[in-house]
C-alpha cells in the first residue's frame, strides 16, 4: 500500500517537472519557482505531496527541447551562443564568462544570455558599454554566494545580435568564486570565450 502510494507521489512529481519545463519553454519563464507554482494549479496537484526540485525540472527542460523542436532548438542556442561570443568580446576588460541556461543547452526563445563579469565598480562596465554606444538598463540580481548567505549584485541589461544579454558584474576577486546555482546547489559553472567557441563547434 505504502508502495503504491510513493509510486503515485513520484509519478506527480514527474508530471509536474514536465508541465514546468513545457510552460518554461513555451512562456519564456526563467524562475523555476514560477513556473512550478503554474504548473501545480494548472494539473490540480498543489496539494498533492511536495513539488518537484529545480534539478528535476532542468532535466525535463533539456528532454522536452529535444524531444520538441530539436533542430530549431540547436540552430537557437547556435544563434544565443554566438551572440555571447559577441558580447564576451565587448566586455573582454572584464573577464567575462557564460552562465546558465545558454551553456547548459536549455534555454529557450525568451532566454536572456547571462554573463558574468568582474570589475572594481559595476560603474566601470556602464562606461565602457557609454563608450561603445550600447543602449542599456540597469538591473540589481540577488544571488547566494554561500548556502547561508545571499548579495545583491549590479548588472547591465542590452541587446547584442538579437538577443538579450544580462551581465552581472562581481567583483574582480569573484572569478575564483561562482555563485550557488538554483538547480543543484552546486557552485555555478562558468565558460570563458575559448569555452564557448569549443560549444560551437
Amino acid at each position: 500500500m505504502g508502495r503504491k502510494r510513493d509510486f503515485g507521489n513520484d509519478r506527480a512529481r514527474l508530471v509536474l517537472a514536465q508541465e514546468a519545463a513545457r510552460i518554461i519553454a513555451e512562456q519564456g519563464i526563467e524562475d523555476f519557482r514560477v513556473a512550478k507554482t503554474k504548473a501545480a494549479e494548472r494539473l490540480g496537484l498543489r496539494d498533492h505531496g511536495s513539488l518537484p526540485g529545480n534539478a528535476e525540472i532542468d532535466r525535463a527542460l533539456s528532454e522536452h527541447l529535444m524531444l520538441f523542436g530539436r533542430e530549431s532548438h540547436l540552430d537557437l542556442l547556435a544563434m544565443l551562443r554566438r551572440a555571447a561570443l559577441s558580447a564576451m568580446a565587448l566586455l573582454a576588460p572584464f573577464t567575462p564568462r557564460l552562465v546558465g541556461s545558454v551553456l547548459h543547452g536549455t534555454a529557450a526563445a525568451n532566454s536572456a544570455v547571462n554573463l558574468h563579469v568582474f570589475a572594481d565598480h559595476a560603474e566601470l562596465v556602464a562606461e565602457k558599454l557609454q563608450q561603445e554606444k550600447v543602449t542599456f538598463r540597469p538591473y540589481e540580481r540577488r544571488l547566494k554566494s554561500r548556502r547561508d548567505r545571499a548579495e545583491t549584485f549590479a548588472g547591465y541589461r542590452f541587446l547584442r545580435d538579437d538577443a538579450e544579454i544580462e551581465a552581472t558584474v562581481f567583483p574582480v576577486d569573484g572569478v575564483r568564486q561562482a555563485p550557488i546555482s538554483p538547480i543543484d546547489g552546486k557552485p555555478m559553472q562558468r565558460a570563458d570565450a575559448r569555452a564557448v567557441e569549443e560549444l560551437l563547434r
